[in-house]
């Protein structure tokens, strides 16, 4: 496992500010695309309303779900709907993920953890796998969450895992708590999975 720096307390904006420094970073050392890929949910959106507002040259950001609701891009679960309405009146590029799609190396992997440990939708049922040959999975969570009861489709680990760096932003005691015991390995649910086969910087803001 890498080393994993935490910063606790972060507000919206202070998180806004670190990914635009990245972002910014990896813009200034390439002439081409910049790929990411983010997480859905509540918690990155007013993130990203807050990103949004920096001055980057959003049209060679190109950004992948991390995982979605198998439902039309149109519906009020849909995190691709989400993610176009906020990225697209500002040029950036956004994916739909589907299970034929090749997938590229990402300068920042942003994840999200559930209360069970699940991250994008690798749910503790699916048993997902860090020699895992699919790239992306379309998969079934148990027990179904009762907000959002669709199947998903996600990102696997070994996906998730070929990025430059890696930021969690997990707000909640019992989130911090399943995520500090995922660093001392004390369980094997999703998170601990991707934590433990983690090689570049992983930044949790708590």
């Amino acid at each position: 496992m890498t080393d994993i720096k935490t910063i606790e307390n972060a507000d919206d904006v202070q998180i806004a500010a670190w990914l635009e420094e990245k972002l910014s970073a990896a813009l200034s050392a390439t002439d081409g695309p910049v790929v990411i890929t983010v997480p859905g949910g509540s918690t990155p959106f007013p993130i990203i309303e807050q990103l949004l507002k920096a001055g980057l040259d959003w049209s060679r950001l190109v950004v992948w779900p991390g995982d979605d609701r198998v439902v039309p891009e149109d519906h009020d679960a849909s995190n691709t709907g989400k993610l176009r309405a906020l990225f697209e009146p500002v040029g950036a590029e956004i994916v739909t993920l589907t299970i034929m799609e090749q997938v590229p190396h990402f300068d920042l992997a942003w994840l999200g953890m559930g209360g069970d440990g699940h991250i994008a939708s690798l749910f503790p049922n699916t048993d997902p796998k860090l020699d895992e040959e699919r790239q992306i999975a379309r998969l079934t969570p148990d027990p179904l969450p009762p907000e959002a009861p669709f199947d998903r489709i996600t990102l696997t680990l070994p996906s998730l895992l070929d990025s430059d760096e890696i930021v969690f932003v997990i707000r909640g005691d019992d989130k911090r708590q399943v995520f500090a015991d995922a660093l001392a390995q004390k369980h094997d649910l999703p998170v601990a999975r991707l934590l433990g086969g983690a090689k570049q910087p992983v930044t949790c803001f708590s």
